[in-house]
């Protein structure tokens, strides 16, 4: 009896060192589960490879995080996706105007090309959790400035769905964008400051 009292602490020390492990490899990775239903990562942690620059902004990675502080533009992927789910970590201060732009015509990307998922809690008519010129979260605006969020977007045919932290913010239908490439976004109408994003991962539907 008395050598298993003094195991036992010992092995909830192993027990909880291998989870804390664990929680940190799973930042901009795949568990085994993810990679069987068929997502793949958009980002890898180290580089910016994959993702074609616009604007200006100040694209770089940081503690394995895709970071922006100035400036206005994209970061686009090579090629389109036409149904599928998405999502994304971000952080973003107060100043700050970005999003996620999915579905995007050939060209820049742009709110009139794309449908635009805000990441703005200030924006007074397409706050956080909004595809602009689509459907608005307002009056329920979420709170997710200077903090990690988790951001979800399901594009299948013509109906999209937005989460915000697990809750709905947009279930809506539109037809006027079939497929086409995604884009993360810094300084959004001349509103740069901090963005981060990671664990940035995508499944074909």
């Amino acid at each position: 009896m008395l050598r298993r009292y003094c195991t036992t602490p010992a092995l909830f020390m192993l027990v909880f060192g291998t989870l804390v492990v664990e929680a940190r490899q799973a930042v901009n990775t795949l568990s085994p589960a993810e990679s069987k239903a068929g997502w793949t990562l958009l980002f890898d942690g180290r580089t910016l490879s994959g993702l074609s620059p616009t604007g200006n902004a100040d694209w770089k990675v940081e503690d394995g995080t895709i970071t922006a502080t100035k400036g206005s533009g994209f970061l686009v992927t090579p090629k389109p996706y036409t149904n599928f789910e998405l999502k994304a970590d971000f952080w973003a201060d107060k100043a700050v105007n970005s999003g996620i732009f999915v579905r995007c015509a050939e060209g820049a990307p742009g709110a009139m090309t794309c449908y635009e998922i805000n990441i703005f809690d200030a924006h007074a008519e397409w706050p956080t959790g909004s595809i602009n010129n689509t459907k608005s979260v307002l009056p329920n605006k979420p709170n997710t400035t200077e903090k990690w969020n988790t951001l979800e977007i399901t594009a299948n045919g013509n109906h999209l769905v937005v989460k915000v932290n697990g809750a709905t913010t947009v279930d809506v239908r539109d037809e006027r964008r079939p497929g086409g490439t995604i884009a993360l976004q810094e300084g959004g109408a001349n509103a740069s400051g901090l963005v981060r994003f990671r664990n940035v991962k995508i499944r074909s539907l």
